[in-house]
C-alpha cells in the first residue's frame, strides 16, 4: 500500500516538473502585476509566496512602517525548491486526514518563512489583529467609540473617543459591558462585542447594558465614522502640553490644531511620549516637520546596501516656541525617538524621564489575500548627526525616575 502511495507521489512530481520551468520564467511579469486582483494557479501562488519572502531585508521597529512606495528587487528562484514547496502543498491536501483549509495553510508557509529569519520585528499578524492594527494607525473607523479590553475576564472600557456616539451617552473608562442587544457578554470577550458591532452589516444601533459602580445602566449607541485621538493638549500657565499616544495617519494634523490654539502667551511646550511606542514613519516626518526650518534633517535612513539618504523639513515652522522639552520612557519607541531626537539635535530640545526604548529600524508591511499581514525589516534609521539608538535607547538629559513626578519636573524646565 505504502508503495503504491510513493509512486503516486513520484508521478505527480514528474507532471509538475515540465510546467515549473515554464512558470519560474513568467515569475517576474507576476511579481509587477502582485498586487491586482487576478487569479492564479496553484504553482503561481507558491512561487510568488517564495519571491514574496525573498524581498526581506535588514532590522526593524515594532510600530515604525515605511511609506515610500513599491519595493523593486531581482531575485533569482531555484525551480526544484519551489516544486517542493508545491509537492507537500498538494500532498497535504490530498493525503492528511483531516480537514484542511487552502488559505489558512498558505498562510501558514509565509508566516514560517518570515519567522525562520529570527528578527523580533518580522513577523506575520493574524487578520484580526492586522484590522486593529489598520484601524489604531489610520486613526479612523466605523464604530461607537469605545476601546475595550479584557480584565479578570470582564469586558471593560479602556477608552472612549471624544466626540463619538459613546462619549456623547457619558460611557466612561472603567464601565463594564455586561449585555449587547439580548446577548448576555459573561461568557464572551471583547473581540466578541468589537466584530458582532463592526463587522455587522444588517445594523447599525446596539443597545449597550454596562455596570458603574455596581449599577447597572443601559444605553443605545448607533455607529459612525470615528476619529481615533492620539493627540492630547493642555495649557500650564505659559507652557503648552501636547501628549502623544501613537502616530497615526492623522496625528500631525492633530498636533498642528493643538498648536496653533494655544493662546499667545504659551512661549515653551512639553510633548510627552511616554508609553508611546510608535506609529508610521511618515508621522513622524509630518510631526517634526512642524516645529523645524526647513531643509534641517528629520532623521536618515541606511539601507541593506549601506546606501544612506537624508529626510528632512520641507513646510517650514509652524510655531516657534522659546523652550521644547520632550518627556520619555522606557516604551517611548521608534517613531517616538525619531521624533526626540529630530527636535534635541536641531533645536536643542531638553529630554526628561528615563531611557527610552531603543528602537533604531524600519519595518514595511504587506497584507495578504486573507487579510492578515507580514510585516518586515528593511532599514535603519539614523539621527540628523548620524547616530544610531538601536538597542542602545535615549538617554534623557534630566533623569526622573519617579512617574508621579515626570510632568511636574518636564513643566518646570519649561518654564
Amino acid at each position: 500500500m505504502e508503495e503504491k502511495e510513493t509512486k503516486k507521489v513520484v508521478r505527480r512530481v514528474k507532471k509538475t516538473s515540465n510546467k515549473e520551468t515554464v512558470e519560474v520564467k513568467k515569475t517576474k511579469e507576476r511579481i509587477e502585476d502582485i498586487k491586482k486582483p487576478l487569479e492564479f494557479s496553484l504553482v503561481e501562488v507558491i512561487i510568488i509566496i517564495l519571491v514574496t519572502t525573498l524581498l526581506v531585508s535588514v532590522a526593524s521597529g515594532v510600530i515604525v512602517f515605511r511609506n515610500y512606495g513599491k519595493l523593486s528587487v531581482k531575485v533569482s528562484t531555484n525551480g526544484k525548491d519551489i516544486g517542493e514547496i508545491y509537492e507537500h502543498y498538494n500532498y497535504i491536501l490530498n493525503n492528511y486526514f483531516g480537514e484542511v483549509n487552502k488559505e489558512e495553510l498558505i498562510d501558514a508557509a509565509i508566516g514560517g518563512m518570515y519567522n525562520y529569519l529570527g528578527d523580533e520585528y518580522t513577523t506575520y499578524i493574524d487578520k484580526d489583529n492586522t484590522n486593529s492594527l489598520q484601524e489604531q494607525l489610520g486613526g479612523t473607523y466605523t464604530g461607537v467609540g469605545i476601546e475595550i479590553t479584557m480584565d479578570n475576564n470582564k469586558i471593560v472600557i479602556n477608552r472612549v473617543f471624544s466626540n463619538s456616539p459613546a462619549f456623547e451617552a457619558g460611557l466612561k473608562k472603567g464601565d463594564i459591558l455586561i449585555k449587547l442587544d439580548d446577548t448576555d457578554l459573561s461568557d464572551k470577550d471583547s473581540l466578541f462585542v468589537s466584530k458582532s458591532i463592526k463587522d455587522n452589516k444588517e445594523k447599525d444601533t446596539f443597545e449597550i447594558t454596562y455596570l458603574r459602580d455596581g449599577k447597572e445602566y443601559k444605553t443605545t449607541l448607533t455607529k459612525k465614522l470615528i476619529s481615533i485621538d492620539s493627540v492630547e493638549s493642555n495649557e500650564y500657565e505659559k507652557v503648552g502640553y501636547i501628549k502623544i499616544s501613537t502616530f497615526s495617519s492623522v496625528t500631525a494634523e492633530q498636533v498642528k490644531n493643538a498648536m496653533t490654539k494655544f493662546s499667545k502667551n504659551i512661549k515653551s511646550v512639553v510633548i510627552d511620549l511616554r508609553d508611546n511606542t510608535g506609529g508610521y514613519l511618515t508621522a513622524a516626518h509630518e510631526v517634526s516637520d512642524l516645529f523645524l526650518e526647513k531643509g534641517q534633517i528629520i532623521y536618515n535612513l541606511e539601507e541593506k546596501d549601506g546606501k544612506k539618504t537624508s529626510f528632512a523639513a520641507k513646510n517650514g515652522v509652524t510655531r516657534k516656541f522659546d523652550k521644547i522639552v520632550i518627556l520619555v520612557n522606557g516604551n517611548s519607541a521608534s517613531a517616538s525617538e525619531i521624533l526626540t531626537l529630530a527636535l534635541k539635535e536641531n533645536l536643542d530640545a531638553t529630554v526628561v524621564g528615563t531611557k527610552t526604548y531603543g528602537k533604531g529600524t524600519v519595518q514595511e508591511t504587506k497584507v495578504l489575500s486573507s487579510g492578515a499581514m507580514v510585516k518586515y525589516t528593511t532599514s535603519h534609521w539614523l539621527s540628523p548627526d548620524g547616530n544610531s539608538i538601536n538597542k542602545i535607547g535615549i538617554s534623557p538629559d534630566i533623569e526622573v525616575s519617579d512617574v508621579s513626578k515626570q510632568l511636574d519636573k518636564a513643566l518646570e524646565v519649561a518654564k
